[in-house]
């Protein structure tokens, strides 16, 4: 797969017509261009079309009609400002939902078929091409209804509970405000309190004028706004570790997970991702402008003196990400390992860290007091086909147990334990924050899609091939375990693991939560 260090530079793309004379400009010039082009850029330039017509069906299948594609709609129920300008574009369109699933299924494996050959021939794509079919991707989910899952509508209410109805979603069950509220009949997580970051808690107090329509589509702009520029700053980070960042962006921007789950689902993990970012990309700049000067300071003075603005910052960054989401937090030990040989760097980004700590702490206890997001409760939850869950069917437990639970948690600290000596020894804390997130996402008992869009990012700008490819391989897992017709295809070879006495306790469990 490309994308190591070694890729090709961005002049070296064929079809770069910054190296072509004053006429080249012409349909002619470009046409002969084009004819004279490899077959690897005619094959990277098929898939980058596919991807964004495959895009358009899947979103124009999903805003048609109320079905199982955009599951907050029923029958009788999918108002115009949920359905977007897309709706209703596709009168005859299949109205049997096991043909619908399959094809919804076949469009999004074309669509993986059509990433793979991207990042196959990315080193022979011009930029403009990757760039425009990544934004015109995003334009076409931004515009697209509530899918996979109802997570905005969670994320709109317990912000309601608050502010219209003034009870902290930390303390109080969304099944105790008024179930006239309108975003209550489009929520489901009604015996939960809030598992999101205060941070993002308060955000959602702040679209709550808008409401409920205007908070759906103002958060959904918002988190494309945030996956755009997270890739811009995948982008200048991978320049400034000297890789061709053509790749980084296909690797993520053009993830059919990411644009399919993520932004059609409009899930709050881009926010989490932008800060985490945003700090690699503060460290990367600050570790470049530093210079060897920094790496030789000795005395205890220059450490602290002067401030490192770039240092602080990116520390501040991490910890606004947890604010966000508290699986950004796992992240931090990794990376304050990885600046542990440079004293003066690691002063710098504890102090940022304990900066936007202290801040945002208070900022939560006003809220909220002393009440954090209700984490335990949904560490608890478990889905058919996550890996612990298959383990314990493996070994003939019924799925996951106690006892496994426990000894994959173990297992979790050990690796980042493990990520923590990677990253201090080769003083890379990006690999090891990949590896970190790998090692989460296999370790969750409560697994969804765009997890993965944790990983991606760092193995984007990672020099380890292995870690591209076990995010690759966790695509492809994730697509067979949640696409609509798995259910179907569990069926057919007799695969039901909610049938077993461990598997009806966990989705009575998740009954229950969503009453």
């Amino acid at each position: 797969m490309p994308g190591d260090a070694t890729t090709l530079p961005l002049r070296g793309s064929p079809l770069d017509d910054r190296k072509a004379g004053p006429g080249r400009s012409s349909l002619r010039g470009r046409a002969g261009a084009l004819a004279q082009a490899p077959a690897a850029v005619w094959i990277g330039a098929f898939a980058l079309g596919a991807i964004l017509l495959l895009s358009l069906f899947l979103v124009v299948m999903a805003a048609d009609r109320p079905s199982g594609l955009s599951p907050t709609t029923h029958a009788n129920f999918f108002p115009g400002w949920m359905a977007g300008p897309l709706g209703g574009l596709w009168p005859g369109m299949p109205s049997d939902g096991n043909t619908v699933r399959y094809m919804f299924t076949g469009g999004l494996v074309l669509m993986f078929a059509s990433y793979l050959l991207v990042l196959r021939t990315v080193a022979t794509l011009p930029a403009r091409w990757i760039i425009a079919t990544i934004l015109g991707a995003h334009a076409i989910f931004v515009l697209a209804p509530p899918m996979a899952l109802t997570d905005v509508f969670n994320y709109i209410n317990y912000g309601r509970m608050e502010v219209v109805h003034h009870l902290n979603p930390y303390t109080t069950i969304p099944i105790v405000e008024p179930h006239n509220d309108p975003s209550f009949v489009l929520s489901n997580w009604h015996e939960l309190l809030s598992p999101y970051g205060p941070l993002f808690t308060l955000l959602t107090f702040a679209v709550v004028p808008l409401g409920v329509a205007g908070s759906f589509w103002a958060l959904k702009g918002l988190l494309v706004l945030s996956s755009l520029g997270t890739l811009f700053l995948v982008w200048r980070c991978a320049r400034l570790l000297g890789r061709d960042p053509r790749a980084a962006i296909a690797l993520v921007g053009l993830n059919p997970i990411v644009l399919v789950w993520g932004l059609g689902g409009d899930h709050n993990d881009f926010l989490m991702l932008f800060c985490i970012m945003l700090g690699f990309y503060l460290l990367l700049l600050g570790r470049e402008r530093a210079g060897a000067g920094e790496r030789t300071a000795s005395h205890p003075r220059e450490w602290l003196l002067p401030l490192s603005a770039l240092q602080i910052g990116a520390g501040a960054a991490f910890v606004t990400a947890a604010a966000f989401k508290a699986s950004g937090g796992i992240l931090i030990p990794v990376i304050l390992a990885g600046v542990l040989r440079s004293r003066r760097t690691l002063l710098q980004v504890s102090l940022g860290m304990l900066a936007a700590g202290a801040v945002l702490g208070v900022a939560s206890l006003v809220a909220f007091g002393l009440h954090i997001p209700d984490l335990s409760t949904q560490s608890r939850l478990v889905t058919n086909e996550s890996i612990p869950n298959l383990i314990g069917l493996a070994v003939g437990a019924g799925g996951e147990t106690e006892t496994l639970h426990a000894l994959l948690s173990a297992g979790l600290i050990v690796a980042v334990v493990l990520c923590c000596r990677l990253a201090y020894r080769r003083q890379d804390p990006i690999t090891a924050c990949g590896w970190a997130s790998v090692a989460l996402l296999v370790s969750l008992s409560w697994v969804l899609p765009w997890y993965v869009l944790w990983a991606l990012p760092l193995a984007a700008l990672s020099t380890s091939r292995r870690l591209r490819n076990a995010t690759i391989v966790l695509g492809v897992y994730l697509i067979i375990a949640w696409s609509p017709a798995s259910g179907l295809l569990w069926q057919a070879i007799g695969f039901h693991p909610e049938r077993t006495a461990l598997g009806k306790l966990h989705q009575r469990y998740v009954r229950e939560l969503l009453n």
